[in-house]
């Protein structure tokens, strides 16, 4: 009886992840460049970041996602460039994916900056069979073969605008067009569509003492067929060598997707390594032992930028 309540709980979340196709982490707030190609260059040094998330431990094939990412400025300050690279597994599907971004400076000043961006993504999804260990379904065309892939091209956009180094506001959709996906190839049937997924990022820096800073941040999530999802996080900041808050995560058939903590350690000047654990609030709270997710983020150059701007990793 438990496996077949785990079958359905996972079948619900294969639907919801059918409608939001995009890696969510919970450490958005260090993870940018996934989801808005403008921030590119925005902290004025090059900077590596890499995440892997383990979602829903105790699942066999539960969500697995791994990203690395890489950008700086290019020439001059006002130019931004980056890469990222990612992987999505969850069952017997992978999704890999590479981008590149552009951004520029509309404006340049010390005070305000607001970058335009644009960025273009190739992404192979795959389905292997050989993994399975089905039961027998008359008819399914889709296990035709052991092994399908598929291939497909994308562009986004975005604008990122920081206000007096306090405050900073984007809005993007990193894949804009809506491209139909599937394994079975029949002009008759739409398998699935890779929908638009609008973003709307927001957050600050507010000093309360000499020592501490309150960090609140926030990620509204719209796609089309799928219900509005938001991450609403407050962080504390204290000497800027600790980060550590919470997060909470609307949606989900609970009181909300998830409750999470989060942790980031500024072990130096120009080296960082966070981690964040989400408490499941939706249904499959009963059959897991929540997710985590470990970030690594590095800076290639000391930063040149004013020495009061507190905690430039997390605010730029």
């Amino acid at each position: 009886m438990k496996k077949i309540v785990l079958l359905l709980l996972i079948s619900t979340a294969a639907l919801q992840l059918s409608a939001q196709q995009e890696q969510h982490f919970t450490q958005f707030m260090h993870n940018k460049l996934q989801i808005n190609p403008a921030y590119s260059g925005s902290r004025g040094i090059p900077f590596v970041t890499a995440l892997y998330r383990n979602q829903w431990m105790g699942f066999d094939g539960a969500p697995k996602s791994f990203l690395a990412s890489f950008n700086s400025p290019f020439i001059t300050p006002r130019v931004g460039i980056g890469v990222t690279l990612s992987h999505f597994q969850v069952g017997l599907n992978t999704d890999f994916s590479g981008s590149l971004a552009y951004s520029y400076d509309l404006i340049g000043r010390e005070d305000l900056s607001v970058r335009a961006g644009i960025m273009g993504s190739i992404r192979s999804l795959s389905i292997d069979f050989a993994k399975a260990q089905p039961f027998t379904v008359v008819g399914d065309q889709s296990l035709g073969s052991i092994q399908e892939n598929s291939i497909y091209g994308n562009v986004g956009a975005g604008i990122y605008a920081t206000i007096a180094q306090q405050f900073y506001v984007g809005f993007s959709v990193p894949r804009i067009v809506s491209s139909t996906i599937g394994i079975y190839n029949d002009q008759a049937l739409t398998i699935a569509k890779d929908y638009q997924h609008f973003y709307v990022m927001a957050g600050a820096i507010l000093p309360l003492t000499d020592d501490i800073n309150l960090m609140p941040a926030l990620l509204a999530k719209y796609v089309k067929n799928a219900p509005f999802d938001m991450d609403v996080n407050v962080n504390l900041e204290i000497k800027e060598k600790i980060t550590a808050g919470l997060s909470y995560r609307v949606g989900g058939d609970g009181p909300g997707e998830s409750m999470d903590l989060l942790v980031f350690w500024k072990a130096h000047p120009q080296f960082g390594v966070g981690i964040a654990y989400d408490f499941t609030l939706s249904n499959v709270k009963d059959y897991t032992a929540g997710s985590i997710e470990l970030l690594l983020q590095a800076d290639l150059k000391r930063s040149s930028k004013n020495k009061k701007m507190s905690n430039p990793r997390f605010f730029m």
